[in-house]
């Protein structure tokens, strides 16, 4: 069981349909019967504000603009960050996160073509410097991806095949700036096999915090 005194924060990230959510979920369970507290949470979209913005980004039918997009994201993060996740990482709590920073980054900034280091900039104002201690990115080709993801798509999975491979790309470019905290898992192989590879790099974080 974790030290009371200090928690973690990890981060799932990835295109559309990668398969993070279920990898994020199986971490969840595994961790909780090694007896640790675990939060599960999301952007956009966290419990409380977060719902109504999350609503307006995937679901809104008219158009919204990039920087507006971007700005949306931010604020959701914003709200997220200081009421959820840094309360939980100071409880002693591991925080699980679908998507954060990186999304930002990878769908505004690789995919969107708004400026990366502006968005940077805005990332740190909106956390106040939190950054996750670990964060693994599921890559999958897109042509697998779109598959998974079926026929129920929101607003940013029906961007097309084309902003997608920006977004992966975008992802592969972000662990290659920080490879200590980003780790590219490859997502192709099924769930179990996927699992394994994720638990590895949680278990090697969780050694060396606790431990």
């Amino acid at each position: 069981m974790q030290n009371k005194k200090q928690g973690l924060f990890i981060t799932f990230e990835g295109a559309d349909g990668c398969g993070k959510t279920t990898q994020l979920n199986l971490l969840q369970k595994y961790l909780e019967e090694k007896g640790f507290e675990i939060v599960v949470t999301r952007e956009p979209g966290a419990k409380g504000l977060g719902e109504e913005i999350r609503k307006l980004l995937l679901h809104y039918d008219g158009y919204i603009s990039p920087k507006c997009e971007a700005f949306m994201f931010l604020a959701d993060r914003a709200q997220h960050i200081d009421t959820i996740v840094k309360t939980a990482v100071n409880e002693g709590k591991i925080v699980l996160c679908d998507r954060h920073t990186d999304s930002t980054i990878a769908y505004q900034g690789y995919g969107r073509g708004e400026d990366i280091e502006k968005l940077k900039y805005l990332n740190n104002l909106a956390t106040s410097g939190f950054t996750p201690d670990l964060t693994i990115v599921c890559d999958v080709d897109i042509e697998t991806a779109i598959k998974r993801r079926g026929n129920d798509r929101d607003r940013m999975e029906q961007a097309g095949k084309d902003f997608q491979i920006k977004v992966q790309n975008g992802y592969r470019e972000i662990a290659k700036l920080e490879p200590n905290r980003v780790k590219i898992i490859d997502a192709k192989a099924s769930v179990e096999e996927v699992f394994e590879s994720c638990k590895k790099v949680v278990e090697q974080l969780i050694k060396k915090r606790y431990n």
